[in-house]
């Protein structure tokens, strides 16, 4: 089952997340990069946020990842 990790407030910071992840090999869902007539060429804020996902089990690694990523 998937689980919310955090919700991104643009497409970019999204996909720089997922990739960040993806590396140690945790799976990445992402949910609401709709943007309008813009589609994926939009780089500014998506309405309601995106959010990221991961499987449930993967969960507390994936925050710890992202909090190192952060600190950098």
């Amino acid at each position: 089952m998937w689980s919310l990790l955090t919700a991104a407030s643009t497409t970019l910071e999204a996909e720089m997340m997922k990739q960040t992840l993806e590396s140690e090999n945790i799976p990445v869902l992402i949910r609401g990069t709709y943007s309008g007539v813009f589609g994926g060429a939009y780089q500014g804020p998506v309405p309601g946020g995106v959010q990221i996902l991961v499987p449930e089990e993967e969960l507390d690694n994936a925050r710890e990842l992202l909090e190192l990523e952060a600190e950098e």
